[in-house]
Formats: structure tokens, C-alpha cells, sequence
């Protein structure tokens, strides 16, 4: 950042702040147009299309390579394809990139998705889920990706600074298919997919994409994101809850609803006291009971931190999405699914048991994945597990007791 010669003094502390408690670690990956500067002579970052455009190339053609590769699956035989890259869409499309590389078939539906944030990789799925209801006998190939190249903020408002300490490099390809025959060597099958999208102004808002007073372009956040973010899980994770919860944790939900509810009529009808009447905090359900492993987006290390604590869920069910950060920083879309590979390698991975993918992003968007594993790997034994950094608050605690 500071080879960029454009922050101040000032920034620059700030940013290592945020950086020194953002949870990523020191072999997160930025893109060579950025780093170009730490090269001497004063050369600035390369942010021009045709660095943009390498950097996709050099991230989504080896994963697509990669994918094909280990799936045994001919270029020819994908039906549909779907990229997702929510801050860089040139022309020539992401998708006519992949399908000019790789030769693929010329009546190939491709979709190219950009705009839609950190959730975007679960909406690509969800695009696929409905795509293949229509084409029985079909494979679809899904890359979630970002872009940074082009959007590393050079100006010094706080808002738009934090992007700088989270974003990373990084990528995802998935392969899905409806058939049959394919069920035999597949790890995976989607149960539900749940899309949240909030409709407010403050919403709206919280991500967004703008330029500062000097005319440097980046993505303001909000400070209201937090609490936007609880708006948008909570409303997800209760139309979730019925497919997933045992009917035990319905009921318990549903009574303490009615309960609320009826309070709620009382003070209306001035049955009961608004200042006196005790306020009865919502019930959150167990969803340990319904699901065994948990990827939530690495969007940052309080991100991480608060749905720990809202869902009460243990460090080991927060291990993947700290190992992730750490690791990779926030790769946008594709951060749940380098969580999910981290659950199937070391996290003793069973058949039968359900994954939840969590994501958030811009608009406000929060969406839900659920998977059941129906072909286990059993590497968990041959590789060592991750010892994530303690929390904001074991950091927290330890400062108080110092």
C-alpha cells in the first residue's frame, strides 16, 4: 500500500490496523497489475483492461482446466456455462473467454453474471438448480471469481479504505449435472437453495460502488453493514429453518413467535404497558441439530465472529470460514467454496451428513446453500488441520487481562 504512493500518513496506519485485525494472513494472493509497483523505479500498479483481462486468465482458465481435468469430462459435453465476477465485465464476455479457450460447443447456454457481490457464487447455483429442471441429461460448469486489478482504491476515505485489507485473488469451478449415471462419482447433491434480498434504502446502500470527493473510485461500506447483514440472515434462515430444523426446534420457534406476536398485540391494544411490558428477545434455533459442517463467507473476521456467536456454534464449526480468511483472504463468491473444500479434505467429511453455505452481498443480498454428501473422500486423515488465530474477542480479553 504504500508502494501505491497515494495514501497518507494517516491511511496508511489505518490500513495496517484493519489489516493487523482483518484475520488474513501473509500468503494471500493480490493480482500482478497491483503488485507491479514493488518492482523499483516508481512504477505504478497496472490497473488498465488488458492487466484486468489477464488476471481472469490466469485465474479462471486453470481452475476450468483443472475441473475438466479431474471430472474426466470433455470440453464438448458441458451444456451450460456460468461466471460470476461481480466487479470486471468486459467485452468479450468472462464466459466467451472460457468457451474461445476451451473450444467448447457452439449451442452452449452461457451465462455471464457481474454486479451481484459476495452471494453471487449461490445465485449462479441456483441459476444451474433451475436451468438443469429444464434439460434432463445436462452438465453445467459454475466459475465464481473476482476481479481486483481494476478496483484497488487509490484515494483516502475510511469507508472505501477497508476493501483494500479484505479483497484477494481467487476462484472457484464447480461442475453440476442432473444425470443419473453421474450420481455414482459425484461428492455432492444440492437439497435447498434460499435467496434473501432486502428492499430498504439503508440496504441498499451498504455496499456501493462509487467515487470519492477526489474522484477515485471504489466500494463504500457502510457502517450499518453489521446490522444489515443480521436483517438479511435472519429473514433467510427462517424460511431455511423448515427444511433443514428437526420438528422439535420448529415448534420451539414457532411458539416463541406466537409469543412475541401476541405481546406485540397487547401493547397495540394498550392491554399491556409499552415501558413496563418485559421485551422478549426472538428464539434462535439450533441448526447444529440439522447440519453437520458450516461455510459462511469469509467477508471478514467480525463477519465470521458474529454468526459464531448468533448461531452459537462452536470454533470447529468455524474452523473452515477462519482457515479460509486466513489463507486466502476474501475471495468474494468463491470464499464459501474454498470452505467447502477445506470441510471435504480434513474435516472428516461422512456421507449423510449436510453442509450450509452462508454468503452475503451487495444490495443487500444473503444467501443459503444446503448439500448432502453422498460420496465421502476420508482424506481428513493424510493432511494436517488448521489452528485458526484467536477471535476479535479472545483478542478482546486478552487485552483487558494484560
Amino acid at each position: 500500500m504504500r508502494a501505491q504512493n497515494c495514501f497518507t500518513e494517516e491511511s496508511l496506519i489505518f490500513l495496517a490496523k484493519m489489516l493487523k485485525n482483518s484475520g488474513c494472513g501473509p500468503s494471500t494472493a493480490w493480482p500482478p497489475g497491483i503488485v507491479k509497483c514493488l518492482s523499483g523505479d516508481n512504477i505504478p500498479s497496472d490497473v488498465s483492461i488488458e492487466a484486468a483481462r489477464s488476471e481472469a486468465e490466469e485465474v479462471i482458465y486453470p481452475l476450468v482446466r483443472d475441473l475438466l481435468k479431474k471430472t474426466n469430462t470433455n470440453p464438448a459435453d458441458v451444456d451450460i456455462l456460468v461466471i460470476n465476477c461481480s466487479l470486471f465485465s468486459p467485452t468479450p464476455s468472462l464466459c466467451s473467454m472460457v468457451v474461445n479457450e476451451f473450444k467448447m460447443r457452439s449451442d452452449i447456454s452461457s451465462y455471464n453474471l457481474s454486479g451481484m457481490g459476495c452471494s453471487a457464487g449461490l445465485i449462479s447455483i441456483e441459476l444451474v438448480q433451475n436451468l438443469l429442471a429444464a434439460r434432463p441429461g445436462a452438465r453445467a460448469v459454475v466459475v465464481s471469481t473476482e476481479n481486483l486489478t481494476q478496483n484497488l482504491y487509490h484515494g483516502n476515505e475510511r469507508g472505501f479504505l477497508l476493501q483494500n485489507t479484505l479483497f484477494r485473488c481467487g476462484g472457484a469451478a464447480m461442475l453440476l449435472t442432473n444425470r443419473w449415471m453421474d450420481g455414482f462419482r459425484s461428492t455432492f447433491k444440492l437439497l435447498h437453495c434460499v435467496r434473501t434480498q432486502l428492499v430498504s434504502t439503508d440496504s441498499f446502500g451498504c455496499v456501493y460502488e462509487t467515487e470519492d470527493p477526489t474522484s477515485q473510485r471504489g466500494v463504500r461500506l457502510s457502517k450499518d453493514i453489521v446490522k444489515v447483514a443480521g436483517r438479511a440472515m435472519e429473514k433467510n434462515f427462517t424460511t431455511l429453518g423448515p427444511y433443514v430444523l428437526p420438528i422439535s426446534e420448529q415448534l420451539k420457534t414457532g411458539f416463541w413467535m406466537a409469543v412475541r406476536y401476541l405481546q406485540k398485540v397487547a401493547i397495540q391494544r394498550k392491554i399491556i404497558d409499552k415501558d413496563t411490558a418485559t421485551k422478549i428477545a426472538p428464539y434462535i434455533p439450533d441448526f447444529k441439530r440439522g447440519i453437520d459442517h458450516f461455510c459462511i463467507h469469509a467477508g471478514g473476521r467480525g463477519v465470521i465472529d458474529g454468526i459464531e456467536a448468533n448461531l452459537n456454534l462452536s470454533p470447529e464449526h468455524v474452523e473452515a470460514s477462519r482457515h479460509a480468511l486466513y489463507t486466502y483472504g476474501n475471495t468474494s463468491s468463491s470464499s464459501i467454496w474454498y470452505e467447502m473444500d477445506y470441510i471435504r479434505d480434513r474435516m472428516n467429511l461422512k456421507r449423510g451428513q449436510r453442509v450450509l453455505q452462508v454468503a452475503f452481498g451487495s444490495g443487500f443480498k444473503c444467501n443459503s446453500a444446503v448439500w448432502l454428501c453422498i460420496n465421502s473422500t476420508n482424506a481428513s486423515s493424510t493432511k494436517e488441520k488448521y489452528i485458526a488465530p484467536s477471535s476479535l474477542k479472545d483478542n478482546e480479553k486478552e487485552k483487558k487481562e494484560n
